[in-house]
C-alpha cells in the first residue's frame, strides 16, 4: 500500500452541469477560473459554460479519438508546472466520457483532485423509484449485437438495479433486447433531466415505447430477483462462466456467489 503523491501542480477532474448550467458548484466556477488550461470533450459545449461565468481560460479538446496524445501533453504540462482541468461535455468526469488513461499515466507523479458534482447517474437513480442499493453502472453498451448480448447477459442474474446510457436513436432496440435477455421487468427512462422538459416514463420491458426517441437517456432496469434456483439455472450459469474463460472450479465458486447458492450445492449439481 502507498500514499498517492501531493503536488503544487495538479489535475482538476471538474464536474459540469448535465443540463441546467445553475447545476454547478462555488468550488467547480473557483477551479475553473484557477487552472492554467482546461481540457474538454467539445470545446464548444464547454466555452458556452465559460461564457457563462465569465470564464477566459485557453481550452484544449480532449477526446476518444486522441486521448492517448492529449494523456501525454496534459503530463509535460504538469511537468511544466500548470495546473490543468478536465470536464466532459456534462457530469462527472470519466464516469462515461474519456479521462481514464491520463489519470492512470500520472498517478503516480502528480496530485489528482475530483471536483464532485452533477451526474445524471444519480440524479436518474434518485428518482426512478427503484432500489438504489445496490446499483450498477454499466453506461453505453456496445454496438454491436452479439457484444451487447454478452454484457447483458452478464448481468442478467445481478440483484441489482442496472444503470445505462442510450442514444434514442438505439433505445428501442436496445430495451427490445433487454427483454428477450431479462425477461419482464420493470424499468425507468429519463430524459432531459435537470431541464424545462425533464421527463421520467415508467414502464416494464415488453411493453411498447411511447418516449421522444431524441437525445440521450438514462435508462434503468430493476435487477435480478431470486427465486428457485433449479439445478438447471445452475448448469446453465457456470456453464456460462466457464465459456467466459474461467475454470470449473472458479466457475463454481463464482456461481455460488452470484446466486445465493451454497458451493457444495453447486458442486454437487455439476459433477452429476
Amino acid at each position: 500500500m502507498k500514499t498517492r503523491v501531493k503536488t503544487k501542480n495538479k489535475l482538476y477532474l471538474i464536474a459540469t452541469p448535465i443540463g441546467n448550467l445553475g447545476d454547478i458548484t462555488f468550488r467547480a466556477i473557483e477551479t475553473l477560473k484557477s487552472v492554467d488550461v482546461i481540457y474538454a470533450e467539445d470545446t464548444r459545449v464547454t466555452q458556452k459554460l465559460l461564457n457563462h461565468y465569465s470564464i477566459n481560460k485557453p481550452l484544449r479538446s480532449y477526446h476518444d479519438h486522441n486521448e492517448e496524445e492529449m494523456a501525454l501533453e496534459i503530463k509535460n504540462a504538469l511537468l511544466e508546472g500548470l495546473n490543468i482541468g478536465l470536464v466532459s461535455d456534462a457530469g462527472t468526469p470519466l464516469i462515461s466520457d474519456p479521462g481514464y488513461k491520463v489519470v492512470d499515466l500520472i498517478k503516480d507523479e502528480y496530485e489528482i483532485i475530483s471536483i464532485p458534482g452533477a451526474s445524471a447517474t444519480l440524479t436518474a437513480l434518485t428518482v426512478s423509484a427503484l432500489p438504489p442499493q445496490p446499483h450498477t453502472f454499466i453506461g453505453f453498451l456496445d454496438t454491436k449485437e452479439n457484444k451487447r448480448r454478452e454484457i447483458l447477459n452478464t448481468f442478467k442474474y445481478v440483484p441489482s438495479t442496472l444503470i445505462f446510457y442510450e442514444r434514442g436513436t438505439r433505445l428501442e432496440g436496445i430495451v427490445k433486447e433487454m427483454y428477450e435477455v431479462f425477461g419482464k421487468r420493470r424499468a425507468v427512462i429519463a430524459r432531459e433531466l435537470t431541464k424545462l422538459y425533464e421527463t421520467i416514463y415508467d414502464f416494464n420491458l415488453g411493453e411498447k415505447l411511447d418516449v421522444e426517441l431524441k437525445g440521450e437517456f438514462v435508462l434503468l432496469v430493476e435487477g435480478y430477483k431470486r427465486k428457485e434456483i433449479t439445478d438447471e439455472r445452475i448448469k446453465e450459469e457456470v456453464l456460462f462462466l466457464i465459456k467466459q474463460g474461467l475454470t470449473r472450479k472458479d466457475a463454481i465458486i463464482s456461481a455460488s456467489k452470484r446466486l445465493g447458492v451454497n458451493k457444495n450445492k453447486v458442486y454437487e449439481v455439476v459433477i452429476k
